[in-house]
């Protein structure tokens, strides 16, 4: 059997962490070092791996039940390699450091299971389509696999140069930077966007450090409804960007 299939073979990184291809990727396991990945994201996997659902604590479940952040995973364990994916997103793999990484828990793939997860307050009293009142706080050291829809762009933060960033589009920021909420609107309803920019609310960034941005203002479609109303409006109903989709409505 012959075809241009058989040129996407395995990737032959030595690293942990190695993107296989821009949208799935490739975790190796040595028995001694699990990882957590997100529920359901596993797509292939050689050798002895063990997958279990990965327990929340008390306190994470409360965190979760109030602010509606946190995240589902599961524990992949034992000696082999596993591929992760999520809807075709694309992966990117970063290091975090005592610097700390905040993120929509709806953009993660996997985690060094070393790694220390927090739900925070962001500066704002509104919930809002894309990133709302409470984030996840990442912090430790090790590895974090975020995803993207389409490729990414990583904004550096100076003292000397603050960032603004839809918050529809926002994916990850550095946890030591300063942020704010506002709304780009001069209406007296400060719900409605502008009818002649279509610009809502913002993150304003400073300090020192880095937002990583993708080029969409959709919520990742594992979120996705199928019917009509306020989440259409954001792209994921039947109304929005993937309502196309509906015999396949990535329940």
């Amino acid at each position: 059997m012959q075809s241009a299939l058989f040129s996407h073979t395995e990737n032959p990184s030595q690293d942990r962490y190695a993107v296989q291809n821009p949208q799935l990727l490739r975790v190796a396991l040595t028995g001694s070092d699990d990882v957590l990945a997100r529920k359901g994201a596993m797509v292939a996997y050689q050798g002895l791996v063990d997958f279990d659902g990965e327990y929340q604590s008390s306190s994470q479940q409360r965190a979760r039940a109030h602010t509606g952040e946190g995240l589902d995973l599961m524990r992949c364990s034992g000696q082999g390699t596993v591929y992760l994916a999520n809807l075709a997103q694309y992966v990117h793999v970063l290091d975090v450091t005592s610097e700390g990484l905040t993120v929509d828990s709806n953009y993660v793939l996997a985690l060094d299971s070393t790694l220390n997860t927090e739900v925070i307050a962001v500066d704002s009293q509104y919930g809002i389509s894309g990133t709302g009142k409470y984030q996840l706080n990442i912090n430790g050291h090790g590895k974090v696999a975020l995803m993207t829809s389409g490729q990414p762009l990583m904004l550096q933060v100076t003292p000397e140069k603050y960032v603004n960033v839809d918050a529809d589009a926002i994916v990850a920021w550095s946890s030591g930077l300063r942020v704010q909420m506002q709304a780009q609107t001069h209406s007296s309803g400060v719900w409605r966007r502008r009818g002649n920019t279509g610009e809502g609310w913002e993150l304003s960034f400073l300090g020192q450090g880095f937002a990583l941005v993708q080029p969409s203002e959709v919520l990742p479609p594992q979120n996705a409804q199928i019917g009509s109303g306020a989440r259409a409006q954001f792209g994921v109903g039947q109304q929005g960007a993937y309502g196309q989709n509906q015999n396949n409505a990535w329940s």
